[in-house]
C-alpha cells in the first residue's frame, strides 16, 4: 500500500510561473512541494521564448495580460536589480513599413496609454533611423521600458528562494490524478500519494489535461487550449541594432517576426506562428524551409539581411485560449467552487514578465484556505 504524505500546498509545474507561485506561497509560511515531470526547471515554454521583459503595450485594457504585465514588469525589474541578475533595459522599436502600418501604430500607442505605459514615444522614420541607421521604416514607436533578461538565471533565483523558505521540488514526478475530499486533495503522482489543502495547477502546456484529471472539478471549467509553435532562427551576420525591433502586429496571435538580442548581443529572429494539435509529447522541430518566409518578413525592416545568414535555432510552444489573440485565465475557488484550487490556463507571453504578479494573485486567491 502506498504511503500518503501530508503537505500544505502542491504546485504542479516548475516553469517560471510555477516557481514564482511556489516561492510566494513559501514566503507566506506555507509548506510547499512542486511536482515537475521533467528532470530540471523551466524546460518547456519558460526556456523557449524571446526572454523579453515586456512593457505591456498590446493587450486590451482591463485584461489580465495588461494588468499583470504592468505590475509584473515593475516587480521583475526590481527583483533583477536587487539580486544583480543579468538583464538589460535596452528598449525596443515597433516599426511600420508603410503608411497603412503607420496608422496602426496610433492604435497601439492608445492601447499602451490605457494600460498605463506612459513612456512610449512616436517617431518619424527619420527619427527611428537616427537611433538605428540600418533600419527601414515609415514610422515607429519607441518603448524605453522593454528589456531582456537571462530567464534561466531568474528561474534559478526563484528556485533558490523557494528552497531557502523551506519549499522543495520533486523532479521526474508526473501528476496523474487528484480527488477532492472533505478536507483537501489526494494527489497521485510518480507512484507517490500526497494529501494537500492547496493545489495550484501551473502545468503550462499540460494545464488542461491536469485539470481534467482533478475529480471534483466540473469539466465545464476546463477550457480547450490551442497550441502555437513559434520557430526561431539565429543569424550568422552581426545584426547592426542596439534595440529590439518589432514589426506592427499581424493579428494572428503573435507579434510578427521580430529581432531580439540575447545577453551577449547576438541577434535571433522569431517567433512565427504554427498551429499544432494537442500532444503529450511536444514537438520542437524547426523546419529549415520556414526560413524563406523569415527572410521576407525581416527585410521589410532590415533590407541588408545577407542571403544565407539565417539558421534554425529553437522553437517554443505556447498554450492559448484561442487561435489568435487571447487572455490569461486564472480560475480560483470563486470561479469553479472547488476550495483550495487554482487553475492557470493560457499562460503564454507575457507570462515571463508577469510571473511575479501572477504569483501574488494566486496567493491572494488562496489566502482564506
Amino acid at each position: 500500500m502506498t504511503d500518503t504524505h501530508q503537505i500544505e500546498a502542491v504546485v504542479i509545474g516548475a516553469g517560471v510561473v510555477g516557481l514564482a507561485c511556489a516561492r510566494a506561497l513559501a514566503l507566506k509560511g506555507r509548506e510547499v512541494v512542486v511536482l515537475e515531470r521533467h528532470g530540471a526547471i523551466g524546460t518547456e515554454t519558460s526556456s523557449r521564448n524571446s526572454e523579453v521583459i515586456h512593457a505591456g503595450i498590446y493587450y486590451p485594457q482591463g485584461s489580465l495580460k495588461a494588468r499583470l504585465c504592468g505590475a509584473g514588469r515593475a516587480a521583475l525589474y526590481d527583483f533583477l536589480e536587487t539580486r544583480k541578475l543579468p538583464h538589460r533595459r535596452l528598449g525596443k522599436l515597433i516599426v511600420a513599413s508603410d503608411a497603412g502600418e503607420a496608422q496602426a501604430l496610433d492604435g497601439i500607442a492608445g492601447r499602451a496609454r490605457a494600460n498605463g505605459v506612459v513612456d512610449l514615444r512616436a517617431l518619424t522614420g527619420a527619427e527611428a533611423r537616427a537611433l538605428e541607421p540600418a533600419l527601414r521604416c515609415a514610422a515607429a514607436l519607441l518603448s524605453p521600458s522593454t528589456g531582456i533578461l537571462d530567464a534561466h538565471a531568474f528561474m534559478l533565483a526563484l528556485r533558490g528562494e523557494l528552497e531557502d523558505a523551506g519549499g522543495a521540488i520533486a523532479f521526474n514526478t508526473e501528476f496523474a490524478r487528484a480527488e477532492r475530499g472533505a478536507d483537501g486533495f489526494v494527489i497521485h503522482a510518480g507512484g507517490t500519494r500526497l494529501k494537500t489543502k492547496l493545489l495550484v495547477n501551473a502545468a503550462g502546456l499540460a494545464a488542461a489535461r491536469v485539470a481534467r484529471a482533478i475529480k471534483g472539478l466540473d469539466a465545464g471549467h476546463v477550457p480547450a487550449l490551442h497550441f502555437a509553435r513559434g520557430n526561431y532562427f539565429s543569424c550568422a551576420a552581426r545584426a547592426p541594432f542596439s534595440r529590439l525591433i518589432y514589426p506592427a502586429p499581424s493579428g494572428d496571435g503573435g507579434l510578427g517576426v521580430h529581432l531580439t538580442l540575447d545577453m551577449g548581443g547576438a541577434a535571433r529572429f522569431g517567433p512565427d506562428v504554427e498551429w499544432l494539435a494537442e500532444s503529450g509529447t511536444p514537438d520542437y522541430t524547426v523546419d529549415a524551409a520556414r526560413g524563406e518566409a523569415f527572410y521576407a518578413a525581416i527585410r521589410r525592416y532590415w533590407p541588408a539581411l545577407p542571403d544565407g545568414a539565417l539558421a534554425p535555432a529553437y522553437s517554443g510552444i505556447r498554450p492559448k485560449l484561442a487561435r489568435g489573440d487571447s487572455d490569461f485565465a486564472m480560475a480560483g475557488p470563486e470561479a469553479h467552487g472547488v476550495p483550495g484550487l487554482v487553475n492557470l490556463f493560457g499562460i503564454e507571453s507575457p507570462g515571463l514578465t508577469a510571473s511575479l504578479a501572477i504569483a501574488d494573485e494566486v496567493v491572494g486567491m488562496l489566502e482564506d484556505f
